[in-house]
This record gives structure tokens, sequence and C-alpha cells, in this order.
């Protein structure tokens, strides 16, 4: 019996193409027509008619309405957003809603000072006798840190920015009160004898920063605006004599004369001023008179 060897198939004999790896280059010189224009020629010798100068014209001039009334729709949507509504500022805005704000901030801290005032009402219940000079004692301190509501007599310097800042004219930044001009006064006050202070009701303790943030004054991290009112208890006499002699008084005088910011000082009878915070761990609360 013959028998015939299988072995692996024998390989395509065919040669290939020398230029096989030159595709690119061989469409360029095979096909030298954009395709469009290749569409174009193909549409021609298939008897379809381009576009006549009509319709070309008429797809112009509908592309053309339609990119002005993108247009026009895009500028008058600019135009409603960005157009200001008549006598309102976006200072003004601002201002309003800071004070809301910190209307909504002095209610509740007359809510925190009233729940502090009911705390320290049932701790000497629970004490009773045996602990009065210990909470006597933390009242007095927290007088002097600012955890307790204070009433008395003092004086008030209230600051103004000046009449051209108000309204909102441009180039009157320095017109405005800043922090510094806030930190110097405060400074000067507790210099002159100050037991308590501040700042559009915003007690001031240790821990106090006055600070600014853009064109707002920060004061315990609370915005306030113009006037600022700042609130000193102490006794009236001695604080005004010695406040005069300070570089607060100084500095007053300069603002005023050299960037129109007015400031007024006046001897109040009775004044009350809240709790400011009150750190971890702080004493109990009260008020003084």
């Amino acid at each position: 019996m013959t028998g015939r060897a299988v072995g692996p198939e024998p390989l395509d004999s065919t040669p290939g193409r020398p230029d096989a790896s030159m595709t690119l280059l061989r469409q360029v010189m095979e096909r030298p027509l954009d395709a469009g224009y290749e569409e174009a020629a193909e549409r021609r010798r298939a008897g379809v008619e381009p576009d006549g100068p009509v319709r070309r014209a008429l797809s112009s001039a509908l592309v053309m309405i339609l990119a002005v009334l993108i247009g026009l729709g895009g500028v008058w949507a600019a135009r409603e957003l960005r157009e200001p509504v008549p006598g309102v500022s976006a200072r003004s805005v601002l201002s309003d809603e800071i004070r809301e704000r910190t209307a909504d901030g002095t209610e509740l801290a007359s809510e925190n000072a009233a729940l502090q005032a009911e705390i320290q009402e049932l701790q000497e219940q629970a004490f009773g006798d045996t602990a009065a000079e210990a909470i006597a004692e933390a009242e007095q301190l927290g007088v002097w840190a600012g955890t307790t509501a204070v009433v008395g007599p003092g004086i008030v310097i209230t600051m103004e920015d000046s009449a051209r800042a108000q309204a909102g004219e441009t180039g009157t930044e320095d017109e405005r009160v800043k922090d510094f001009d806030l930190q110097v006064v405060v400074n000067a006050l507790w210099a002159s004898g100050a037991e308590s202070i501040a700042i559009n009701g915003v007690r001031l303790t240790a821990a106090t920063a006055i600070r600014t943030a853009g064109q707002t004054v920060l004061v315990d991290l609370q915005p306030l605006v113009s006037p600022y009112r700042v609130e000193a208890i102490g006794d009236p006499d001695s604080m005004r004599s010695a406040f005069a002699r300070t570089a607060g008084a100084a500095l007053l005088t300069s603002l005023s004369s050299g960037y129109g910011i007015t400031s007024e000082l006046v001897v109040a009878d009775e004044l009350s001023l809240p709790v400011g915070t009150v750190p971890s761990g702080g004493v109990l609360q009260g008020e003084d008179g």
C-alpha cells in the first residue's frame, strides 16, 4: 500500500504588491480627487443635478437668518442678566442682607442670653449658699472675659463712611472705615479704662478678631456695615478725658479731615452689652449692673 506523507499546507505563492506598505501614497496617486468632488462627479454621471443657485441662495439666507436670531437672543439674554435694577446697587443689596442676618443673629443671641440666665438660676438653686461666693467671682470674671452680659454707664463712639463712599462712587475705598481704624479705637478705649466693649452689638472678648473681607468688616466673623457703633462701659468722665489723649482720638480727627469719615463721641447713662462668644468650658453667665 502506497502511503503519502501529510505535511503543512504550502504557503501562498502569489507574489504581493511591492507597494503594499505605501497605502496612503497609493491612494493619493490612484484617487487624487477629494471625496466630496468625487461624489459630485458621480452624481453628475448618474444624472442627478446639483443644487441650483436659487436653492443655494435660499439655504444661505436661511442660515443667515438663524444666525442673526440666535445672536439677538444671546444679546437680549445677556442684557437681561446684567441690567441692574433701577435705584438698586450690588452694595446696597449686600448691605441689606447683612443687616437682616445681623438682626437674626441678635435675636438668637438674646435667646441664648435668656437660656444662660436660666442655667445660672438653676445652678444657684442647686448649689445654694455654699457656692454664692464662687458664683459672684465667676460673674466678675465673666465681665472682663466678655462672657457675661453687662449693663452700665459708658461712652459711645460712632464711625461712619464718607458721603461719597455711601453713595457708591468709584475711588472711595480709602473713605470707608477699615478694620485697622476700629482696632485703634478699641485699643484706645481699653487703655482709657473701658470694662466691656461691643461693636454694633457684637461683644469683644480676648478671642475676638476684627478683620476685613473685601470691603466688609468682620467682627468675631460677623459682617458689619457702616455706621459702626462702638459701645464702652466704664466711668464716662474718666474714659472721655483719657480717650482724648490717645492715638484713637488723633486717628478720628485725621479720618475726618483727610477722608471725610465722620465720628461722634457721646456719653450714655446706660448701655447694655450682650454676651460674647463663649469659649469651651466658659464661666458662669449673668448680668452686672
